[in-house]
Formats: C-alpha cells, sequence, structure tokens
C-alpha cells in the first residue's frame, strides 16, 4: 500500500503543478529535492510572484525510522517504525477576490520490532478559505467535495465536513480559518472497508482536487481589487498563520519528526499583517465573512 499510493501522489503532484502554472501563465514552480538524515526525503515545489499566485507550495515527501519519543507518547506506543508519507499543498493567490486554498492526502504505517504492520491509515482533506465570500463559489467547492463522498457512501460527506469545521478553527479567536471541505483522519481498515476501499475513496478527493479549486480561480482571478482589500486579505492571513503556528497537526508532526522546516513553514503566507483590535466596518463584505467564520453554514 506504501508504494501505491507514493507513487500516486508523485503522479497527482505532477499533474497539480502543471495545471497550477498553467493558469497562472508566467511563473512556473521551483523544485527541491531533499533528504532526511533519518530516512526518506521530499520533493518541494514552491510558485511565487505569479500573474495569478502570489506564493504556493505542493510537496510530496516520504519518511521512515524510529519513530521519535515525542511521537511515542502522541500515539501511545512504545519503541516503533514508521512510514509515512503524503502530498500538501497551501495557494495564496496575489488577489484578495481569490480564496486561499489548501489540501493533504497521506497515508501513515507503524511496525513492531519484526518488521510487522501493527498499524496504517489514511487521512487528509481538503478546505477553503476566502477573504471575500461567493457563496456560489462555496457551494461549488463543497458540492464537488459531497460528489466525491457521496460516491462512496453518503454518511462520509456529512461527517468530514463536520470534522473539517471542527479541526480549521482558531479556537483561540472562536471563528473558523475559512469555509471549510473535508477533513478525515485514522481511516484504518475494517471487515466493511478494507485499505484497498480507503485507498479509492482518498485517490478520488485527490483526482477532485482541480475541478473544486480552478473554476473559482478562473471566475475571479480578473476581477478589480482595491488597496484595501489587499490589506484586509493581509489582515485575515495572520489568522491563517495563527492556525498553521497554534494547532495544525502536519506541522507539529512536521517538527517533531526532524522534517524539513522550509517545506514544513511554505504554508506561510508572504505578506502578512496582524493590526491591533481590528473590527471591519458594520454591514461591509468584511463583517459578512466573519459571521460566516464565526457560524459554520451548510453549503450543499
Amino acid at each position: 500500500m506504501k508504494d501505491k499510493f507514493y507513487a500516486y501522489i508523485q503522479d497527482l503532484q505532477d499533474h497539480i503543478c502543471t495545471e497550477l502554472e498553467n493558469i497562472d501563465g508566467r511563473a512556473g514552480f521551483k523544485q527541491d529535492l531533499w533528504s532526511r538524515s533519518e530516512g526518506g526525503g521530499g520533493r518541494t515545489r514552491v510558485i511565487e510572484d505569479g500573474a495569478v499566485f502570489e506564493k504556493g507550495g505542493v510537496n510530496i515527501s516520504a519518511v521512515h525510522g524510529p519513530l521519535p519519543e515525542s511521537m511515542q507518547h502522541y500515539f501511545k506506543v512504545g519503541q516503533v517504525d514508521f512510514f509515512a508519507c503524503g502530498l500538501s499543498l497551501v495557494i495564496h493567490p496575489k488577489s484578495p477576490k481569490v480564496p486561499t486554498v489548501h489540501a493533504n492526502w497521506r497515508y501513515f504505517q507503524m511496525y513492531d520490532q519484526k518488521g510487522k504492520i501493527t498499524d496504517q491509515w489514511f487521512g487528509g482533506g481538503l478546505d477553503l478559505t476566502p477573504y471575500y465570500l461567493f457563496d456560489e463559489d462555496a457551494i461549488h467547492f463543497h458540492q464537488i467535495c459531497k460528489q466525491v463522498c457521496d460516491k462512496h457512501d453518503p454518511s462520509f460527506y456529512p461527517e468530514y465536513k463536520a470534522k473539517c469545521d471542527s479541526y480549521f478553527r482558531n479556537t483561540h479567536r472562536d471563528e473558523g480559518r475559512g469555509i471549510g471541505g473535508l477533513f478525515f483522519d485514522y481511516l484504518r481498515p475494517s471487515e466493511q472497508q478494507p485499505m484497498e476501499k480507503w485507498y479509492d475513496f482518498i485517490t478520488d478527493s485527490g483526482d477532485s482536487f482541480l475541478s473544486a479549486y480552478l473554476p473559482i480561480v478562473s471566475k475571479r482571478k480578473g476581477l478589480d481589487y482595491t488597496e484595501s482589500e489587499r490589506q484586509w486579505q493581509e489582515i485575515r492571513r495572520g489568522r491563517y498563520v495563527e492556525f498553521n503556528l497554534v494547532h495544525d497537526k502536519g506541522t507539529l508532526f512536521g517538527l517533531r519528526t526532524n522534517g524539513r522546516i522550509e517545506s514544513i513553514l511554505m504554508s506561510l503566507p508572504p505578506r502578512v499583517q496582524w493590526r491591533y483590535d481590528f473590527h471591519p466596518e458594520p454591514g461591509s463584505e468584511e463583517e459578512r465573512l466573519i459571521k460566516v467564520l464565526k457560524t459554520p453554514r451548510n453549503w450543499v
């Protein structure tokens, strides 16, 4: 399974990068290959200063070796070896009318001292973070998520949508990072759902990413925006940074397993503001966004 999934995310990275370069029209991805002394490595690809995308990364990695002690405590296991691979992407567009997007699909397994697999699971998801809320964009994004889920089990979308709303939330501010999508983790094999079926689900989710995001980019990338709207985008990006540094489990895992710092932190935007006690104007589009982030909405 690990070889099969790693081959899949290599192909997916190629496909996503090609399509993002095409819609940007100016910038291309720069590739950075890296290795980890304990075992494994990755292929980081970053796009910067494009016509559409100010900064973005589409990264894959496959790391293995003894599970660090800090993660043994986290998973409540003893001395075991692990293998983890995944694709993680974050795209920060230049225009505040185009939403930031994040996605991740990953596989993890642990072995005992004899090399036998003792645990394995898939995880991942995708979510949208707009700065100006176009309801039809949120509906489109969630419709794609729901179509993928319904193909496998009608219970998946409401469950994973709720988990996404709960997970991607700055609890210290009582607001969502964005308008959600899907979040799933610890998808372990069972009699009803063997690992092959989970593989089919998670790869369908990965394959759906471009159809969920690119139509939104195409529709919004040419819209005019003001300097004050750009400043609002940078203030909201500050909330994005807060989540990734305070709450995100992927960041925590990477830092605790001696991951590559530049790849882990590529999710951070290039221009950010923190304004003291900032509040949007009553009745404004900015305030409307905040109200939606406070209370998750059912988009489909």
